[in-house]
């Protein structure tokens, strides 16, 4: 009885040192840890597993039993697929707040293994024909309600969640690229070479929430940080910007909150006093993504 407990207290400190709050599964590792029963010796293998707060780190072997690479990737595909129960997830956007810092762009490719010169959100600079003046447009993926990507998909490797979202399985994706020219807004892209450090990330299991691994001959884009939103915390770029330009909740609540005040409002509130629209309502597109004018006063 004493060496169990030993045995457990040591598993349990284990897992705290690797900050991985389940106890069973090290999701996206193709690993699942076991006790230290056997030995607290490191065998000097080391291999690379990503944790549940999304953290890549590199764990003993000494640790580690061979796990079943298809059942984890089977659940996080399933989890991935499914969304989470009750929510529709919305971004509103400010666009008197946005001062270009690009914060939110550096954060979301950090995150997402993606190069300089790719982005799943992009500032633009916009001209006012009529005032003659310009403002900075963070544009992103829509998130539609009716999205014209996933209805050409012919392999289903692109699907609109129960929640709202609209993600990209690149363990389907072909690379036909019919989503891409599917979308009004431009908002996906492709993996033309090897994504960034693709080989440190080449024994992690692909989670479609991170969509991380990347993966070369595939299509990406952005995913409304659904891996955050899954450990209820607020997108990337919305908690990166330092201006408070974004502001993200559940539409179904009638809340979203500002990733910088932290302030939350009344979604309907915030969108009625704005006057707030989204991009080309013409198509039927029907967006999760809403901005707010920009005003001369904050410009």
């Amino acid at each position: 009885m004493n060496m169990a407990n030993k045995n457990d207290k040591s598993r349990r400190s284990f897992l705290q040192k690797l900050g991985i709050a389940g106890a069973s599964t090290v999701a996206g590792s193709a690993l699942l840890l076991q006790g230290c029963s056997d030995s607290n010796k490191a065998s000097g293998n080391k291999v690379k597993v990503l944790t549940a707060d999304n953290k890549l780190v590199e764990v003993d072997v000494a640790h580690l039993k061979p796990g079943d690479k298809i059942q984890d990737l089977s659940y996080l595909q399933k989890r991935g697929r499914e969304g989470i129960p009750g929510k529709k997830f919305v971004m509103v956007v400010d666009l008197a707040k946005c001062k270009n810092a690009r914060k939110c762009m550096k954060a979301c490719q950090s995150a997402h293994q993606l190069k300089p010169e790719m982005h799943h959100l992009n500032v633009l600079e916009m001209e006012d024909p009529v005032k003659k003046t310009s403002y900075w447009m963070p544009k992103t993926c829509q998130h539609c309600d009716n999205p014209p990507c996933v209805s050409v998909c012919p392999v289903d490797a692109t699907f609109k969640r129960q929640d709202g979202i609209v993600l990209i399985d690149n363990e389907r994706c072909i690379g036909c690229r019919f989503c891409v020219a599917a979308c009004p807004y431009s908002a996906r892209t492709f993996n033309w070479t090897e994504p960034k450090n693709s080989d440190k990330m080449a024994d992690v299991t692909y989670d479609m929430e991170l969509n991380v691994p990347q993966k070369k001959g595939t299509v990406t884009k952005c995913a409304f940080s659904a891996d955050q939103l899954r450990h209820g915390k607020l997108p990337y770029c919305v908690s990166a910007c330092p201006n408070g330009v974004y502001y993200f909740g559940d539409q179904n609540e009638d809340l979203v909150t500002n990733g910088t005040t932290k302030k939350t409002v009344r979604l309907s509130h915030l969108l009625e006093e704005n006057a707030a629209y989204t991009l080309m309502p013409e198509l039927g597109t029907k967006p999760s993504v809403y901005y707010l004018p920009p005003r001369e006063s904050e410009g």
